[in-house]
């Protein structure tokens, strides 16, 4: 998968985390992973962010002590991202055990999607990696116009 800086034009509110300041960004980001670094260019400032995508929120959490607005302050700015889009793909072997099992992924909301690919991501040996895959696979349900 070829990588390529982006930058995405961002509107937000300044809130307080329990560790700082916490940018709230007005619509969440998709297809970004979470935990990632990138920069938040407002005005003339340059704001080095960890990038904290949730179900329904993502948060910039600035890594350095930058001067801020009061808390509820609306903000816009350009959030830069030097690893670009990282796409979710579906492993082959979940893949193959719902096309096996006469299962479409294509059934899974992006929100859905996003946590069996983390469940399934957390595995710790190939036995419980088998027993996600499973579970994930056998909550689906059959293809349209197939038996099972």
């Amino acid at each position: 998968m070829t990588i390529s800086a982006m930058n995405i034009p961002v509107t937000g509110m300044l809130s307080q985390g329990p560790n700082g300041p916490l940018l709230v960004l007005s619509r969440r980001l998709d297809g970004h992973d979470t935990f990632l670094k990138g920069s938040l260019e407002v005005g003339e400032a340059q704001i080095p962010v960890r990038i904290l995508t949730l179900d329904d929120v993502t948060v910039l959490r600035p890594t350095n002590h930058a001067n801020f607005p009061a808390l509820g302050t609306s903000w816009q700015g350009t959030l830069h991202l030097p690893h670009g889009l990282r796409p979710r793909t579906v492993p082959p072997d979940l893949r193959q055990t719902a096309e096996r099992e006469n299962r479409s992924l294509d059934v899974l909301d992006e929100a859905e999607l996003r946590y069996a690919l983390t469940f399934l991501s957390e595995s710790t040996t190939a036995a419980v990696r088998q027993a996600r895959v499973e579970a994930i696979v056998s909550a689906m349900p059959t293809t349209a116009g197939r038996t099972q």
